[in-house]
């Protein structure tokens, strides 16, 4: 993956997102498609030699559309200024979809590589079910949440969009309030890439996913929400 070809794109495009920008850039935007497809395919299949269940993931549908959806957004801009994808068990990257844990990633314009292991902003059906598992397995989700490698590599849970009192259905004094209280529950970290170009992105990514991997297996113990 020419990370810095890549980033130079993201960055043009930013300043010039318009479609006929685009489409005469189309060429360089389908030379860096490919190769980010090329760098998730393998990622796909080193998760798999750890977690087994993502084996089956297709890489054409891991990976995000850079079109953006407008139709309930003020910005119009019409493109995404990162490249991204979603690897899972189901095959499907979006919660609304019923996806389920992910191991996620993706390259920004400003040359930040983000690397991501969880559920960002489950459906709310979904979202019961986890925070229900984190009061009715207190214990084994404090032991998850205090892996060692988890841990070094992310800290904690992430708190985005915590609620300020404790969600419809859950007590004051529940187990693991404070993560009751959570709309995601996700880990990410964030590498700049812009002026040190890792020799191995691959591996950096992968060393993310494996070090998100108890968090990612713990949720997938909880039944999927299918969508009706």
């Amino acid at each position: 993956m020419h990370v810095r070809d890549l980033t130079r794109f993201l960055a043009e495009l930013s300043e010039n997102n318009n479609r006929a920008w685009f489409v005469m850039n189309k060429p360089r935007y389908d030379i860096l498609r490919a190769e980010f497809l090329a760098l998730t395919t393998q990622l796909i299949a080193d998760i798999a030699k750890f977690d087994p269940a993502v084996a089956g993931c297709n890489p054409k549908k891991a990976l995000f559309r850079i079109n953006r959806d407008m139709r309930f957004s003020h910005d119009k801009s019409p493109y995404k200024t990162h490249f991204s994808a979603a690897i899972t068990a189901s095959g499907l990257k979006k919660p609304s979809q019923g996806g389920g844990p992910a191991y996620y990633f993706h390259i920004d314009a400003a040359g930040t590589l983000l690397v991501a292991g969880g559920e960002y902003l489950p459906p709310p059906p979904r979202l019961r079910a986890i925070r229900t598992r984190v009061v009715e397995d207190a214990a084994g989700f404090t032991r998850m949440r205090k892996n060692k490698k988890l841990v070094a590599t992310f800290g904690d849970l992430q708190q985005e969009g915590m609620l300020s009192r404790p969600p419809k259905g859950f007590d004051a004094d529940s187990p693991n309030l404070d993560y009751v209280k959570r709309k995601s529950f996700i880990v990410w970290t964030e590498t700049d890439v812009s002026k040190k170009v890792p020799k191995d992105l691959a591996g950096d990514v992968l060393a993310g996913f494996k070090d998100a991997y108890p968090l990612v297996d713990w949720l997938r113990g909880i039944a999927l929400y299918t969508p009706e």
